[in-house]
């Protein structure tokens, strides 16, 4: 397995869609940090995340035949897992809340933190709100720094997509946000 994870994702994506267990453990393991992140940034949980991914790994395994550029292996697991997270909001709630950040070196006085927490309970609501195309975009841009053709090339759209729902994603936060400006 040692000389596997110098390869790249396309060679190790055809060896898995081949039938390859140990390639495709080095795809999971090279890609699931990202995949959890990405999927607890959509579902505000850890732990839903954990089961959408790996929901997500048991299809991929499955359709791997199915995938027709290896190269974008990444790009076509996170629309897996996108859509999984998905199929969890339709259902259900998230079971637990995300973290609160690290605290800061400062610690802020008691109004300060009552007012920051507020706030960032209302921009949870917001995102919880958006449209799941344009919360995943606002995500990707805002909160992981991707670039437009990042992004479009993650989501399988065109830039152009991109800025659309990232404009609409911005202007509806911005317009709930207003009383705290």
């Amino acid at each position: 397995m040692e000389t596997l994870t110098l390869v790249d994702d396309g060679v190790l994506a055809k060896r898995a869609a081949d039938g390859d267990e140990r390639a495709f453990a080095v795809l999971v393991r090279r890609h699931s940090g990202y995949l959890i992140g990405f999927a607890t940034r959509l579902l505000g949980s850890r732990a839903d995340a954990d089961d959408c991914v790996q929901e997500a790994l048991i299809v991929a395994w499955r359709r791997l035949p199915e995938l027709r550029e290896p190269e974008r292996v990444r790009s076509w697991l996170s629309t897996i897992v996108a859509r999984k997270a998905t199929d969890r909001l339709r259902s259900a709630h998230p079971s637990t809340p995300i973290e609160d950040a690290e605290p800061q070196a400062v610690q802020p006085t008691p109004d300060e933190s009552a007012v920051a927490s507020s706030q960032l309970d209302t921009l949870r609501r917001v995102l919880d709100e958006l449209p799941v195309e344009q919360r995943t975009v606002w995500l990707l841009r805002e909160v992981s720094g991707y670039g437009y053709d990042e992004i479009a090339r993650e989501l399988g759209v065109t830039a152009t997509a991109v800025r659309g729902r990232l404009a609409r994603a911005r202007a509806t936060i911005y317009d709930r946000m207003q009383d705290w400006r």
